[in-house]
This record gives C-alpha cells, structure tokens and sequence, in this order.
C-alpha cells in the first residue's frame, strides 16, 4: 500500500513539475496573455541563391514548430529581392529540403517579389513623410560618409530634397530613367546614431536585371532590410525568429513597420545559429567547390547541405533530433559534428535490416563442404527489432570474406581466422582454418578451412564455443559494387580557413571501393533505401550515380563513436 501511495505522489509530483519553455515560448506566452497577437504565425524566409544546409534546418524546424505548438500558421516565403544571385535551380531545392524535414506550410509558397507593388507604395508613403529620399552618392561614397563606430556620419547632399523633387527622381528611377548605382533611395533616420544600420540606411537601389519570378517588370529592388519587415507585415507574421546576426538590426526593422503604417506590426526575435565544427556552410565557399569540382554538386554527400546529408542517407527524424539536442539559446555554441552521427545512428539502429557486405573480398573455400551444394539460411534482419522479420541467405563452399578478418601470422589477442583457430561465419557454421593459398608475391589469394554440420546456426548446438563471428557473402551468388567511404571534406588536423581565406580540404575525403561484394537481396536496394552493413556502419544507396540492379552504396556514419550524450543537470 505504502509503495502504491509513493508511486502515485511521484506521479502527481511529474504532472505538477513545470514544463521547460525556452526564451522565444516565454516571449510568446507573455504576447498573448497581454493580447498582442490572437494567434501565432510564423515563417521562414531564405533567399533563394542557394542550397539549404544543416543551420537552416534549425531555423525551419523551430519556425515550423512554434506555429504548430500555438496552434498558428507556418508560411514558407522566398526573399527574392536580389536578382543577382537568385535561381529558379535554388527556389526547388529550398522548397524539396523543407518538405522532407516535414515542415509543411499553410497556404501557397510565397514570394517576396510578389509584394513589390506594396513596397513602392510604401516607399512612396516615406518620401511624402519626409522620411525617405534619393541620394547621388555611390556606394563608395555611402559608406564613407556614414561615419564609423567612433564617428559620427555625415548628412548626405540629397538629404534635404524636397518631398515633390524625391517623387520625381524615386519615379524616374522606376521608370529606368538612370543607370544602376546612380541613384539610391535611403531612409531618413539619424546620420549620428550609435547603431551604423540606422544611419540613413539605403532601401531601394537600382539593378536593369531580368528577375527570376517577376521578369522585367522592376528595373529598381529594395533591400533586404526594408523589404524583409514588410513582407512579414503583408503576412500577418506575429513572430519574426531569426538569427543573433540581425539582433542589430531590429531597430530598423522596427522603424521600418512603424512607419509604414501596420496595425499589429510583427515582432522580431533573435536566437542563436547552429555552428559544427570542422564543416563548410557559407554559400560563396560551396559553389567555388562546386565550381572547382572538388565536390559534385550542392548535395555532394560530404557538405551538410540539407541536399547533400538526405543523399548521403540522413534522416529527417535524425536531424529533427540534433535540432533538439541543440537546444535554442541566445548564446552562440558549436557543436560536434559526432552529434549529428550520434542521431543518425540512434534513429537507424532499429529501423534498418543488417546486411552482409564485404568491402575488401578474400576468398573463402570450405574443404568439406559438397561442391555444387547451395543451402539457404535464415537471416534475422535485425535481432533488436524481429518485426523486421528475417530473410535467407545463399550458402556455398565458396565465399568471400574480408580480408582483414584472416591473419596468417595473428597479432596477440586477435579473434579471427589464423591457421588452427575456430570462429563461426554468421547465421552459418563454425569453420577451422586449414591453411591458405598465395601468389608468386607471397599474397593470401584464398583461405581453406572445414566446417562443423553440427554447429548451424540456430539449431541450439552448445558443444564448443568459438571466440570469434565473421561475415560473409556467397561467391557465386553474391555482386560487385561500388562503396563509398566518406571522412570530413576539411581535414581534421587544420582549421577550416586558411589565412587567406582558402579552405583547408582534406584530400582524403572519399574512398571510393569498386570490388566490394554484397550479398544478393541488396542488389534490388532503390535510391535512399539505407541499411547496416554488418561489423562496418550503415550504408544508403546514392541517389544519382546508382543504376538498376547496380546500386551504388554511400556510408552514413561508422557504427562507433566516441561521443557520449552529456548528463542532464
């Protein structure tokens, strides 16, 4: 009685316990218990020059999740505003990466440039504020003039136009009437405050570029920092995350929305990025490695592009994990790349069946085994998960093993096949080796042993034990393929960047094996199916280079690692 008694206050004790909310929740919390908002609506709004990668996994998923915890919306919104860089190749890989995390979106895909109209409204609105005007000045010339964290900037000469003469010249602008960099439009703040962006920052400049959704239309672009506010404000966005780097400049983005006239203008909050150690993530250093041919592609399957982790065989529940373990904080952090393998590993280790595969194929002949006999052996798929149920395996007298599983000369402690020793082929028998067979260079070209028809596997022989299990694949009934082992593309004895500013790439990123052989069911494996490979790691099958009926297997992740969760406080 008294146990049942402890049990139920524990469990009183659990329900009562206070659920822990990061910084972003509390905010929102306090927003609607004041009546701010009624409802959460959030977004995530990249631009569209170039591929995902891990960090922005980090901002869909706590965008994407936010909404759906309050009940709200999630917009998915390119921030198209720079012709220069943007791509219609960028727009359907952006929208393919945030499907498979499982973000799903409310409503249609949304583009920034389909505000464009409102923007120049808005524009407008300012210049007849006496809040906006048209400078002379080149960029060079903005940027000296706005002074430094020390100094004051000075006012620019066009500050002081009249209302009628910045219609005039932002309409001329519109209309083409002037050459890109000639004219900019800028926000009339504070030329001496202490934050640099609130310094008659430029809103509109002029770019006679054909643009990705809206064509020809628009020879004049606003800037991110004016457009972005606005597109939120468009939405109903209640809630603008993002990350430490604009914390500086949400006092622009909050001038910006007062300004322009919205009721229930959106609020902006900062979290901290996502950084790993040792990875590439800027995007100027990804396409020179593309460009370069260092990689093959934006989904090469050693970047931490979001392209390239799903076709190296990462998983959306893997990185949803790693998101988590990450935390949300204000303080920058990096975290360990052996993270996110933790996570992959952990959500696989269950779900996949363990496969036989041997990388580096030693001939294997059974002395005693019936030439032309096949048996076929009950595999389970995975011991830890039966619902996996099994399959079965060819058996022969010949097979092929790794190379590293037989020593001639054995190094003290080693567990595997040597001259006299005894180990147990999985799902088989126990073989003896008899002795091995060499080439004119003194190479172990095959391996001869006997085997025991008592030992099968499964048959509950308890004679003798063997210290040792290897694999194997059947000889005859087993294929070639390719198999390749991926490291860091940086290499881990340096830093990521040399000091002038080239990356440090590790020219040992890749090996890449032709002659591996497999074991018949993985023949028919399709692009992304993903598997362990027995004693080695798991694998998935590369979704570009494989072929029917000659899948090409890329390895996830080793089946060890060194790192540990750290203990919960």
């Amino acid at each position: 009685m008294g146990e049942t008694n402890s049990r139920s206050a524990a469990s009183e004790e659990e329900k009562a316990a206070p659920v822990s909310r990061n910084f972003i929740e509390e905010m929102i919390d306090k927003d609607l218990a004041e009546g701010r908002y009624k409802e959460v609506c959030t977004r995530f709004p990249p631009e569209p020059n170039g591929y995902l990668h891990i960090g922005h996994a980090k901002s869909i998923l706590l965008n994407y999740g936010i909404a759906k915890e309050y009940g709200g919306k999630f917009h998915l919104r390119f921030d198209d505003t720079n012709p220069t860089k943007e791509k219609n190749e960028f727009v359907e890989s952006i929208e393919r990466d945030v499907a498979w995390l499982g973000a799903k979106h409310d409503g249609p895909v949304l583009f920034a440039s389909n505000y464009f109209d409102t923007m120049y409204e808005k524009a407008v609105l300012l210049i007849k504020k006496g809040l906006a005007y048209v400078s002379d000045l080149s960029a060079d010339e903005i940027r000296e003039y706005r002074g430094t964290l020390t100094e004051p900037g000075r006012e620019d000469p066009g500050r002081n136009r009249s209302v009628e003469e910045n219609l005039t010249l932002f309409t001329e602008m519109k209309d083409g009437k002037f050459a890109d960099g000639e004219k900019v439009l800028r926000a009339k703040i504070d030329m001496a405050s202490s934050n640099i962006n609130m310094r008659d920052p430029v809103i509109y400049r002029i770019a006679h570029l054909t643009h990705q959704n809206t064509g020809d239309k628009w020879c004049i672009y606003p800037m991110y920092d004016f457009a972005h506010p606005i597109e939120d404000a468009i939405e109903g966005i209640t809630h603008s995350l993002c990350t430490l780097e604009f914390e500086d400049h949400r006092p622009l983005y909050n001038w910006v929305v007062e300004n322009t006239d919205w009721e229930n203008p959106p609020r902006q909050i900062e979290f901290a990025k996502m950084y790993l150690n040792n990875v590439v993530t800027g995007k100027r250093y990804i396409k020179k490695l593309v460009q370069d041919g260092i990689v093959d592609g934006w989904d090469d399957p050693r970047l931490v592009s979001i392209a390239g982790l799903r076709r190296r065989g990462y998983t959306p529940e893997s990185i949803k994990m790693f998101v988590e373990l990450s935390g949300i904080s204000k303080a920058n952090s990096v975290s360990d790349p052996a993270m996110l393998e933790y996570c992959i590993r952990e959500d696989l280790k269950m779900k996949r069946p363990r496969m036989m595969a041997v990388l580096h194929p030693l001939k294997l002949i059974i002395d005693n085994y019936p030439e032309g006999q096949t048996e076929m052996l009950d595999a389970d798929n995975n011991l830890e998960n039966p619902e996996l149920g099994k399959r079965q395996i060819p058996f022969e007298r010949e097979l092929y093993i790794n190379e590293d599983d037989f020593m001639e000369n054995p190094v003290p402690k080693y567990k595997r096949l040597y001259p006299g020793n005894e180990v147990r082929l999985m799902h088989a028998y126990f073989v003896k080796c008899v002795g091995c067979d060499k080439d004119e260079n003194g190479h172990v070209t095959a391996v001869h042993v006997t085997y025991d028809p008592e030992t099968k596997a499964g048959t509950g022989f308890t004679g003798r034990k063997v210290k040792g299990t290897i694999h194997w694949v059947p000889a005859k009934e087993s294929f070639r393929a390719t198999v390749r082992l991926y490291n860091s593309l940086i290499d881990p004895d340096k830093s990521v960047y040399n000091e002038d500013g080239s990356l440090n790439i590790n020219p040992n990123s890749v090996e890449i094996i032709d002659n591996a052989m497999l074991e018949p069911a993985l023949k028919d494996a399709k692009a992304y199916d993903s598997f362990q490979f027995v004693r080695d790691g798991y694998y998935c099958v590369d979704c570009k280079d494989s072929k029917e009926g000659a899948p090409v297997f890329n390895r996830i992740v080793t089946l060890k690692s060194s790192f540990k969760l750290p203990k919960k406080q």
